[in-house]
């Protein structure tokens, strides 16, 4: 059973180890898991675009069968917020994903949605992987049945609600007029992304919409210098395409494409939606540690609050609920919205994207929004650091906090995950270990580009002797 570890959100693992053998096991954790929890209504299990994706969904659904819950499958693969959604619609006990989102193709994963639909939460992950065993199945008379179901058309009809009413658009979103050119990338949100956006209204443009199990023989992963050729389309003077979207592996995050900027940085995404949603409605936000300030200094001048939270998004769906938030999110492209279910939505934000740019362009909102509150620069590097040295090498940083850092000194030092110093300057460097790989991470934050390499710098200059 060691080698199944469920980490931030699931376990992932390459083919090598990711076997339907340790699938079968996880699924019979996820059925203990509910019977212990009193659950006996059916259970939901999608998948990814991969190739194996499918094999492994149908053996878990084998095996939650085999211990008496009815089975939902999708028609064919589908977004993980597609899932999430259904949990709630349809009220299931919960759910499992089958993907290794936005991880090379020899990578598979799954991980567990509880019944609120949102992310599971450390004990519920950690009940999972106690009861790690050997699958142990029902007589044939008392499994449950397995159905392959619909489950996109009630996710698209939400979403469409969802965005109509809290971006004020009565009648429902209307993107006539708009040119998107939507990108794929070979993944799950193919025919389901592209299709809300026409639904509303859109004409799209589709790149990469077509199934490749190696996606392209990259990552899915809707990065910068993944989405060339859509930034290309763009950005083209002559081009008739006025916005673009991207999904990554099983859309669950989201990156956009303007024609001045090419790839918006997720961070300027979060504060030009959130200033947006705040035109026709109210609400905090909740953002991760890791994320800009700039939703705080929108938040401010509307009288509303910002809370903070660790990096992951099951963090950002907990505070949401706690605190009835509007909007919430990270810089890493996971958001969703109040009134939806509380899970990072890629289809949902292309839907959102689309709508906000229609009532006025990125780079307008963008531009004002950078007049009004201070420019705003971010990046982050990474640094190798084994995951059994990661609680040391933090241990020792609390002994290596410096007074200042780039002459502004250390005002206060956050430590909601890792350490954040908060400059006088307003400025801030954050350093966090990463909860996916053998990595830490050092963001950093300022007022121009230059003086967050300079921060970056130092971060790395603090941590590097320590790893």
């Amino acid at each position: 059973m060691d080698e199944i570890a469920f980490g931030t959100d699931g376990w992932r693992a390459t083919l090598d180890t990711f076997t339907d053998e340790r699938v079968r096991i996880v699924g019979q954790a996820v059925a203990d898991h509910l019977d212990a929890a009193g659950h006996d209504e059916p259970v939901a299990v999608g998948y990814d675009a991969r190739e194996t994706s499918e094999g492994f969904a149908e053996s878990l659904a084998e095996v939650l069968a085999g211990n008496g819950f009815d089975v939902l499958l999708p028609e064919r693969d589908a977004p993980t917020p597609v899932i999430a959604h259904a949990i709630v619609a349809r009220g299931l006990a919960g759910a499992c994903m089958v993907t290794a989102s936005h991880n090379p193709p020899e990578y598979n994963g799954v991980k567990f949605i509880p019944h609120d639909g949102a992310p599971a939460l450390p004990d519920v992950t950690e009940d999972v992987v106690d009861r790690l065993a050997e699958p142990a199945l029902l007589p044939e008379a008392e499994r449950g049945g397995i159905e392959r179901v619909d489950l996109v058309s009630d996710h698209a009809d939400a979403a469409r609600e969802v965005v109509g009413n809290l971006a004020g658009a009565e009648g429902g979103v209307d993107l006539s007029g708009l040119t998107v050119a939507y990108d794929a990338m070979h993944g799950s949100g193919r025919g389901v992304t592209d299709a809300l956006l026409e639904s509303a209204g859109a004409e799209v443009v589709r790149l990469r919409c077509e199934r490749d199990v190696t996606f392209g023989g990259d990552s899915p992963e809707p990065s910068a210098e993944h989405l060339g050729e859509l930034a290309d389309r763009v950005t083209d003077p002559d081009s008739d395409v006025d916005l673009g979207i991207a999904n990554d592996g099983d859309a669950d995050r989201i990156a956009v494409v303007t024609p001045d900027r090419g790839v918006l940085d997720a961070n300027l995404f979060y504060a030009a939606c959130y200033d947006r949603l705040l035109e026709a409605d109210s609400g905090p936000a909740v953002r991760t540690v890791s994320t800009t300030f700039l939703v705080d200094r929108i938040a401010e001048a509307h009288g509303e609050s910002v809370y903070e939270t660790p990096v992951g998004f099951k963090w950002v769906a907990e505070a949401m609920g706690e605190h009835d938030a509007l909007f919430g999110g990270e810089e890493s492209g996971g958001f969703t919205l109040r009134g939806h279910v509380r899970e990072k939505d890629g289809v949902l934000m292309a839907l959102l994207a689309a709508a906000t740019h229609a009532a006025e362009p990125f780079d307008a909102r963008v531009d004002r929004l950078l007049d009004e509150h201070g420019h705003i620069a971010a990046g982050k590097v990474s640094l190798d650091c084994p995951d059994d040295r990661k609680e040391g090498v933090l241990d020792e940083l609390e002994d290596h906090i410096p007074e200042s850092v780039r002459g502004s000194p250390v005002a206060k030092v956050v430590t909601l995950d890792g350490f954040k110093l908060l400059l006088e300057s307003g400025s801030w460097l954050l350093v966090r270990p990463s909860g996916t790989e053998p990595k830490l991470r050092v963001y950093a934050e300022a007022d121009s580009e230059a003086a967050v390499d300079e921060l970056l710098g130092e971060g790395r200059d603090l941590v590097e002797p320590l790893v």
